[in-house]
């Protein structure tokens, strides 16, 4: 039998020493729950301000992306516009070339032009220089022959009654008329580049519409004969005037048969147009 006091604590009673190991842990315990809502609360904390620092960073990352974008299709529109302005530019320059080009060309055809102008000025000159001089030679032959006269449009040569003496109301040639008309169809067939206007007149007696056809009809006979003396028929014309045109005035038979005459009028084209191959086209009638 043993001298130790026996131990008579009950189920629910515990010494001293495990009560204050309990308390002890109980306060651990509750220092680590305090301990760990607070670290909680800290890191929530943290992940909040984390969460919004990373939409706002997501926000500035969506605005930089559209800034980006807009900076791309910027630069698309600035080669664009580079790309269109270098084929203007291209255009241009080669607009500019060809209009170079057109340029020296006209000013060449011009240059051309100018020369070839000189040139038939010149020639112009000359022809009508010896245009002038066998105008004069005409003038001297034919003036030996019957009254001729230079007005601007050439010469003019009057057959009235000291040459041609057509009797009143008549057209008929006598045959010194004829020979006289020989004579001037021989001169002229020397000279060249001319046309012969032959134009009728008469007297004052009458009516005006049968002196015209008078007028013709003496203008015409005077024509055919100087073709058949050898003129060609292209370079003569025929023109009756009736009594509109008198020579002299009066109704005396002095100026009446002074009156019904022919005239020709002989135009050098050389002295006209001044070149060669001129048109041989009848001419008006000089005054």
């Amino acid at each position: 039998m043993s001298d130790k006091p026996a131990d008579h604590s009950g189920p629910g009673e515990r010494s001293p020493g495990v009560r204050g190991v309990v308390a002890l842990l109980a306060a651990l315990l509750v220092v680590l729950l305090v301990g760990l809502g607070l670290f909680g609360r800290d890191v929530l904390r943290r992940m909040d301000t984390i969460e919004r620092q990373l939409a706002s960073l997501s926000t500035r990352a969506d605005e930089a992306a559209g800034l980006s974008r807009q900076a791309i299709e910027r630069a698309a529109a600035a080669e664009a516009q580079a790309r269109a302005a270098a084929t203007e530019r291209e255009l241009a320059e080669a607009q500019t070339t060809l209009a170079r080009e057109e340029a020296g060309t006209a000013r060449r055809q011009v240059a051309s032009a100018l020369e070839t102008a000189a040139q038939a000025q010149v020639e112009a000159d000359r022809l009508r220089k010896q245009a002038e001089a066998e105008a004069n030679r005409l003038e001297q032959a034919l003036g030996q022959i019957a009254e001729t006269r230079r007005t601007a449009l050439g010469l003019v040569m009057n057959l009235g009654s000291d040459y041609l003496k057509f009797e009143f109301d008549k057209a008929e040639l006598r045959p010194e008329d004829r020979e006289l008309l020989s004579r001037i169809a021989g001169i002229l067939m020397t000279a060249k580049d001319y046309t012969i206007s032959v134009n009728g007149h008469t007297d004052d007696v009458g009516t005006e519409e049968y002196n015209l056809k008078l007028s013709e009809r003496r203008a015409q006979t005077v024509r055919d004969y100087l073709v058949k003396a050898g003129l060609s028929p292209d370079i003569l014309s025929v023109t009756g005037h009736g009594k509109s045109r008198p020579l002299v005035p009066g109704n005396s038979e002095q100026a009446r048969a002074k009156n019904r005459r022919v005239e020709l009028g002989i135009v050098n084209t050389k002295i006209l147009y001044g070149k060669p191959g001129a048109p041989k086209t009848p001419l008006p009638t000089p005054q």
